[in-house]
């Protein structure tokens, strides 16, 4: 039965709208093409192949959806800006003939993921993208755990509600205290685990935001996320966000070229369960909203980190922290 995306507890902008999430969605099974066509037929819309394994998808109702194979490098350097989730800037120093890409990413196709980037819909609406992944379900796409191998993940980009460091600190300090919950509830595919891309934070750096004197200053939240998270490849991943509000603070740091700034959090912790058909991108957006109510109640937030500290306290004496190494 499908579930109905809950209400965040800041549904709208500062304009009225209701808030909006992209989705990125990676799964095995299918080529670029052969999505692009099942799209198409099923929904309509406008192609514009773009090189040979990435397609841009003209939709009244979405907008552009990009449908492309997850490697950089059989996009050429054209790609830099566009990768999503940015596994594949191994490449991004090496030089390849054009003429080479498209025979390369034949040759791996079914290795590497094709993934489905929708722009930013209303929150109110992820319900329709199920269409979509049903469609792709009935046609053979394979998701993380129909292989040992297939280390494929969905991931939201959830709208800011105002982008004010008080929202920030708090929505950051409120995904450190549920991180746990969170892992165990979407049951994080093992190969996902062991990869880094969907890393956890550092104790050290969960231990230094919830302090309970931690400022909302943002030059501080950034420095500090630079010097202990110097990296896209977090759960949480925060770089987007650091990046639209101070881009020469970050860009002075981190010269990563797939660092795209937008106003979102960037939420790259869900499997891509496509082999449960009760499973969507709502499932994934309301294990988020659990993140926001907390961080949007001041009280519990509160009682929450000092339990945090405490158990920290108890349960991790200093003498064990300084023999284990945690900072």
């Amino acid at each position: 039965m499908p579930v109905s995306p809950k209400t965040p507890p800041v549904a709208k902008t500062a304009e009225g709208e209701d808030r909006k999430v992209g989705v990125e969605l990676e799964f095995a099974g299918l080529s670029v093409e052969q999505t692009v066509d099942l799209m198409l037929d099923a929904f309509g819309g406008e192609a514009e192949k773009v090189d040979a394994h990435r397609t841009i998808l003209r939709h009244e109702e979405w907008g552009e959806v990009t449908v492309e194979l997850d490697l950089q490098y059989v996009h050429g350097n054209s790609s830099e800006e566009d990768g999503a989730d940015g596994s594949n800037s191994l490449f991004k120093d090496f030089e390849l003939p054009d003429d080479w890409r498209g025979p390369l990413g034949d040759a791996l196709t079914g290795l590497v993921p094709v993934e489905i980037v929708f722009p930013p819909i209303p929150w109110s609406r992820l319900g329709e993208l199920d269409k979509v992944f049903a469609l792709l379900r009935r046609h053979g796409a394979l998701g993380t755990r129909e292989s040992a191998f297939y280390a494929f993940g969905l991931h939201l980009n959830v709208e800011v509600a105002t982008g004010a460091p008080e929202e920030i600190l708090h929505v950051l300090q409120a995904y450190l205290l549920l991180s746990e919950h969170l892992r165990d509830a979407v049951a994080v595919d093992i190969t996902r685990r062991i990869l880094p891309h969907t890393a956890a934070f550092p104790e050290s750096y969960a231990r230094k935001v919830l302090s309970p004197d931690y400022p909302a200053v943002l030059e501080t939240m950034i420095d500090d996320y630079l010097h202990m998270n110097p990296t896209r490849n977090r759960e949480l991943d925060m770089l987007p966000l650091f990046t639209h509000l101070a881009p020469e603070r970050v860009h002075s740091q981190i010269k990563d070229v797939l660092i795209k700034p937008r106003p979102t959090y960037h939420y790259r912790l869900p499997n891509a369960d496509l082999g449960d058909p009760d499973w969507s991108a709502v499932t994934e957006w309301n294990r988020w909203v659990a993140v926001e109510e907390l961080a949007a109640d001041p009280e519990r937030l509160g009682a929450a980190i000092a339990s945090f500290r405490a158990a920290r306290e108890v349960g991790f004496p200093t003498r064990l922290r300084r023999l284990f190494g945690v900072e």
